[in-house]
């Protein structure tokens, strides 16, 4: 199967990438957070882009309307600088009441109900980028790949929470089965 030696090629990678995730602390949290807020509908590199420009210009401590930063980048710019302005006005108490959770499905659930703007699939990669693990970051480009080794039939139409947690489950023992942890499965898919 060509996705298991792809995974012998890029494994001690793969495994580095996934303890670099473990040592985000302090204020790259908070910025790896708006980032998630950011992606939906827009590439991980404007996202990026414009999460660089707002550290430059210190948005966690300065009082700064995103919206100029994110126009030229970000779909849905308006709604996405109201989602980062209210998490930068209730990070602290989010992240504290996220610190007090161990099991990391309740954290992700905890992230969707306390984070305006933020799914599950937000949630997860949140989480799957602090060293998290066993989150299914379901986006486009891992459901083309679950359904091309068919694990799912086909792309859902719609990624209702209920469809979110079966396709993961799937994902779970797809990865099981063919013997590659699921986050390491998921950063083998995007190399």
């Amino acid at each position: 199967m060509e996705l298991i030696s792809n995974y012998k090629e890029r494994k001690e990678e793969i495994r580095s990438r996934l303890k670099d995730f473990k040592k985000i602390k302090g204020n790259k949290l908070f910025y790896e957070l708006c980032f998630c807020l950011l992606t939906p509908q827009s590439s991980a590199k404007r996202a990026d882009y414009c999460i660089q420009k707002l550290k430059e210009l210190d948005f966690l401590n300065n009082k700064i309307n995103p919206v100029s930063i994110l126009k030229q980048k970000i779909r849905f710019h308006n709604h996405k600088s109201s989602y980062l302005l209210e998490f930068k006005k209730n990070h602290k108490s989010i992240f504290e009441g996220l610190n007090k959770i161990e099991d990391n499905k309740e954290k992700r659930n905890y992230l969707v109900k306390n984070v305006k703007g933020l799914g599950l699939k937000e949630a997860s990669h949140f989480l799957r980028n602090t060293g998290h693990e066993n989150l299914a970051i379901l986006d486009r480009h891992i459901l083309k790949n679950l359904v091309k080794l068919n694990v799912i039939p086909q792309l859902p139409k719609t990624l209702t929470p209920k469809k979110y947690f079966e396709i993961e489950g799937k994902f779970v023992e797809f990865s099981k089965m063919i013997k590659i942890p699921m986050d390491e499965l998921d950063l083998l898919f995007w190399s």
